[in-house]
This record gives structure tokens, sequence and C-alpha cells, in this order.
């Protein structure tokens, strides 16, 4: 390209004047004028060496590909050529919008005793429309022309925070947007840096380059968390939806102790969805991070996703195929208020809680809408413990990305004796009597907890070092530690037989689970049973495992891994922001790029010191909604499209009310 242009250094004002005018005309050989009059030129190519006839017009379209010239499109230009000549035509126009004169407003003079005062005459360009102001004396300010004005620059600055006002108004952009660290940084780092001349990145090259760019730079910075998966692991995450156009999507997502991490959006449409197919989307995301770090796959309980997760079993032995805690916690309470489980049980479930009846408004009544929602209000209290309280509780607390898979199989036992609690509270009976009710409920939970345990679970239960300190165990009457429990042992055992194949390595893991979960040798410390109970998981293992390092390597895999795949939905939160209804002529790949880069940058954001202070604390949570969320009747939902795991959720308490109340 650079044997096309020419840099002239001594040209005169009106040969440049020229240039910018007709800047292409440069890549052409002009060969001969036709005729005393107009712009016609035979003129050839500097690309293709065509020679054609025409003005400089044709010259452009010839050049860049453009219809409606009359001339064909040059076949020698590739894509890198056609966007330097774009950029040479942008820059062109812009040289000469910069060169034609400007209007000046005028000063005036005001008399003033003895003193003359200028100040700006009532002519305004605004927006290219010329006002004709009054010509009245401005109202004076103190100091106005003082040291202090001038060293601060206040009347520049006015005018840059109307720019700026102007754009978030014209845009339709968030208020909450001011709060981005990267729109606060671009101007900071504008006004410490000036540069001449320069000029905001345009349309084509936001979408292109600079989106590229921003990509093959936050791949970079992801490096270090891909790193510490060799010593911490990480999980495979996917789900299913379809986008704005119809077209099925599926995500893959790698979370680990640092947080959801987007890897790809596959466009699906076309393919037929069956467990070789998943099961090849896994293997190829799990080869793409290495086998030998990945601990589990989660998905959903379908059953192509279950057949596709055996499959990827029997592909990586060492790897287990996890159901979504909270999909399985869902099909629960479905089972639960389903007729089939019970004659009218959601009904009897209603009517037990609820002294008013829900109402059935005809068609015919007016404001029908408004009553029902009335009588919901009503009964709000009513409907929320309709749905039983501990399996919702234990919903929210398994669906984050937290590490929590070292705390399912205690959750689903104290969630299972807290519902018998409530139900034989609810029927004024006994814990030793009999509940038809909660026969049915419990068959359902455990015929759930059954199918989605997995050897993993009693593993990752059997090292948490708070389940064999004595204050854990005396909570409960009846608690055991997961080393007398049978049936965690007869998992536990199936986990490690798949862990590791040789007889020898599989005795001397055996050697170093009894030594910690029997407290022998370095594990009898006072300090090592005593800080069981008080200190995280993690940190016990880093401090008290240094003994038996085959089984402080497993745990600190294991104690940092989630049980469920909700990242992956929320992720489809995201990916509807951006390709939206609005937006959805954009194409699969540059929205999944587009997904990559808000995805991954929020990660990044969320990992930084400061992301928890300053004028941009929590940037990324909760938007304009949070504004009202003081007001009356604001409620809930302001901030219902947040997920369970939202930094500033755990600074909102939700009263029995309706309002929502913000913890400062």
């Amino acid at each position: 390209m650079s044997d096309h242009v020419a840099d002239t250094t001594n040209t005169s004002a009106s040969q440049l004047n020229f240039r910018d005018q007709a800047p292409l005309w440069q890549y052409v050989t002009k060969i001969e004028k036709m005729g005393t009059g107009g712009g016609n030129t035979a003129f050839q190519c500097n690309f293709c060496h065509q020679i054609y006839r025409g003005s400089y017009f044709r010259v452009k379209c010839h050049l860049l590909k453009t219809k409606g010239g009359g001339i064909a499109s040059c076949s020698k230009v590739t894509s890198a050529i056609l966007l330097e000549l774009n950029q040479v035509v942008e820059e062109a126009e812009l040289r000469v919008k910069q060169s034609l004169p400007r209007q000046v407003p005028l000063p005036y003079t005001m008399a003033s005793g003895s003193s003359s005062k200028t100040c700006s005459t009532g002519a305004s360009n605004y927006y290219g429309l010329q006002m004709q102001l009054p010509n009245v004396e401005p109202k004076k300010r103190k100091g106005m022309e003082g040291p202090l004005e001038k060293a601060f620059n206040n009347n520049a600055r006015e005018e840059l925070d109307g720019e700026i006002a102007r754009m978030f108004y014209t845009g339709g952009l968030s208020f909450h947007f001011a709060r981005n660290p990267h729109y606060v940084r671009a101007f900071t780092k504008a006004y410490n840096n000036p540069i001449v001349g320069y000029v905001p990145p345009g349309y084509n090259a936001l979408r292109t380059t600079l989106l590229q760019k921003e990509k093959t730079s936050i791949e970079r910075m992801l490096g270090p968390i891909k790193d510490s998966w060799k010593d911490k692991g990480v999980s495979v995450c996917s789900d299913g939806w379809s986008d704005s156009q119809r077209r099925p999507l599926i995500n893959i997502m790698a979370v680990s102790e640092s947080g959801p991490m987007f890897l790809r959006a596959v466009n699906c449409e076309g393919e037929y969805k069956d467990k070789h197919f998943i099961a090849n989307l896994l293997i190829e995301s799990i080869r793409e991070i290495g086998p030998q770090n990945v601990v589990q796959v989660i998905t959903d309980n379908a059953a192509a996703c279950k057949a596709a997760g055996l499959l990827v079993e029997a592909k990586f032995q060492h790897i287990f195929w996890i159901p979504c805690v909270v999909h399985t916690l869902n099909l629960a309470l479905k089972n639960i208020c389903s007729p089939s489980s019970h004659p009218s049980m959601r009904l009897a479930m209603f009517n037990d809680h609820s002294k008013l009846k829900l109402l059935s408004i005809a068609e015919t009544r007016f404001a029908s809408a408004i009553v029902m929602l009335k009588r919901f209000k009503q009964r709000k209290q009513s409907l929320e413990h309709m749905v039983i309280t501990p399996i919702y509780e234990m919903l929210r607390m398994a669906d984050t990305d937290t590490p929590c898979l070292h705390l399912v199989y205690e959750w689903w036992d104290s969630m299972i004796e807290k519902v018998k609690i409530v139900i034989f509270r609810k029927e004024r009976k006994q814990l030793n009597e009999e509940s038809r009710f909660f026969d049915v409920v419990y068959g359902i939970l455990v015929e759930r907890w059954t199918k989605s345990s997995t050897p993993l679970h009693c593993l990752a239960h059997s090292l948490n070092p708070r389940y064999y300190h004595k204050q854990w165990l005396e909570e409960c009457p009846g608690r055991v530690p997961p080393h007398k429990d049978i049936e965690i042992t007869r998992e536990r055992k199936k986990c490690l037989e798949r862990y590791f194949y040789n007889a020898g390595d599989r005795r001397k893991i055996y050697g170093e689970f009894a030594n910690f979960s029997g407290a022998i040798e370095d594990f009898a410390s006072s300090d090592s049973v005593e800080d069981q109970g008080f200190m995280s998981p993690m940190k016990w293992w880093l401090f008290h495992g240094t003994s038996t390092p085959t089984l402080q390597s497993i745990a600190f895999k294991l104690l940092g891994q989630p049980c469920s795949s909700s990242c992956c939905e929320r992720n489809w939160s995201t990916y509807n922001f951006i390709h939206s209804m609005r937006r959805n002529k954009m194409t699969p790949q540059r929205a999944e790029d587009l997904v990559y880069v808000h995805t991954n940058l929020r990660l990044l954001s969320r990992r930084s010191p400061t992301y928890n202070e300053g004028p941009s604390q929590q940037w990324d949570v909760g938007g304009d909604g949070f504004d009202s969320m003081n007001m009356d009747n604001s409620g809930i939902l302001e901030i219902a499209d947040l997920s369970l795991d939202e930094p500033d959720l755990e600074a909102v308490l939700f009263s029995s009310s309706d309002s929502v109340i913000v913890d400062e």
C-alpha cells in the first residue's frame, strides 16, 4: 500500500486543497482529458491497471467498491486496502471541514464610567444554527475575570459538561453510565494527555478493529486467572437459549474461585442438538482449558445433557457430570405442587396459609387486572409461605457463582429436616407421628436428591474440616462426621477410585485421608482441631494440610467449585442486553465478541481492589433502577433483573412490607 501513497512535502496550498477535495486521484494515473469542459478524464487504476473514463465520482466508486457509478469495482483492492482508502477519504473530508471559514463572535465594548469592558456579542452558533441573542448587558459575577477564573478555566469546564450532558440526552444513555470507570478514565486521560487533532473512533472502527483489539487485550489479562486453574481447578458450565431472531445458541463458561469466565456462544442453527453434538462442544472446551484442570461439567437435568455428560465422563474418567442444583430444586418444587403428586395439593397448601381466596374475575368486570393485583398484594405473605420456605432458602444459597460444592450435601439434609419441622408444626403433630403430606414431600425431595447426588459431592463434603468439629456435630442430634457415614464413605471411595487407577496410589491417598479424618499425626495438634470450626476450609487446608500433599491438592480443587450453572442463565441476560430487538441485525459472531468483552471486563473489574470503593463503586450493579429504590411503591421489581449473587444485593434488606430498604 505504501508504494501507492506519495507524501508530498513541498506542494502549494492550492494543490493541497485540491487533493483534499479529491484525494483518490492519487491512486489512479490520468491519461488524457476528454473535451475542454467538465470533469471527464481517461484514467488507469494503479491497482488493477484497467483503463476507464469518467469523473472523480467514478474513480471513487471504482476504488471504494460502491454501486451507482456505472463502473466495475476494483478486484485488486483488498479489505485492508479498502479500509485505508476509506480512512484517507475521511481524513481529507475532515481537513476540508476544518479549513472552512468559521464565524467568530466579535466582542463589543460597553462603557462603565471611564473604563471599558468587553464581553461576547449576541451572535451564537449552536448546532450549526445562527441565533441572534439580544444585545443586553450580562449579569456580572464576583471575580468573573479574576485569576481563579482563569486558573480553573470554568467557562471551558461548563462547555465540556454541556457537551457530555447532551451526549447522554441525545443518545438515551442511562445516567448510571456516569459511574462507569472506563467513561471516567477516558475523559481524565484526554485532559492529562492532550492530543492535537485527535478524533474519537468512528462507527466502523468501534465494531471491527477496536473490538478485536479489546478482545485480544482481555484474553491477555485473563492469563493469571487461567494459570490458577492448574492448582484450584475449574468447572465447565453450559446452557441453551434462543436469541431475538430465534437462533438456537449454547454458551460455554469456565467457573472457578475467581468467578465465571465467558468462553464462547455457539450458534447451533441447522444442527441437531443431540447428546453427541452437546458432548463434542463440551469436550472441545475441556481440551481448550486443559483436561487436567477441569473438575466437573455442570448442565441442567435435560435427558440430552445428562447423556452428553456421561459421554464426557467416558472420555475423561476424572471429570464428573453434575446436574445443576438450582434446576433440581426447581423441579422438586414443581413436583410438590403438581396435582399428580397429591390430590389438590396446591389448593390445599394455599388454603392452609390463607383466609382470603384468590378471585376469579369475570371478563365484563371493569379494571379486572387492578382487582387481581390488589388481591395478590393482600395475599402476598400467604403465597410466600405456600412455597415451602426451606426449599426456597436453599435455592437462594445455591444460585450463586461462589464455591459451594462442598456444602450441598449438608444443605439437602438440613433443608429436608426444616421442611419436616414446618409441616408438622402446621399440622400440629409431634415429630414422631405420621404425616401423609410430609411423606409425599419427603419422597419427592429424596428422589430428586438421589438423582442429582454424585460421588464428587460426597468427597467434597468429606474434605470440609468444619464437619469434623465438635461444635457442628453438637448442633443437631444424630450428626456424625463424614468418615463415619456409610453412604458418604461408599460414594467417596467411588470418587477416589476414578481419580487413582493404581492400587498403590489409592492406598497412599487412603492413608492421607485417615490421618485427616481421624486427627492423626500432624492433624492431632490442638490448633488443627480447633481451627476446623473457625477457619474457612481453603485456608485451613493451606495452613494445616501440608503433611498430606495429594489430599491437599484435591481439597484445593474441590473446595473452590460451584454447584449450579446459574452463571450461564445470567449470561443470557447479558446477551439479550447486547443483541436486543433493536439490534437484531447484528451477526452472531459480533454479538459473541461483544458478550465476551462485556462479561470478562466485568470479571476483571470485580477482581480489582478499587471495585468496592470510590465514585465507581460496584458500577456494574443495578443501573438507574436503584435511583428510586427508596421511593414508595418501587418495591422489589426495581431489582428483579439482578442475580442473587450481585454484590449490591448484600446491602438490600427485603422487609415484609412492599418496600425495599437499602442498608447504608
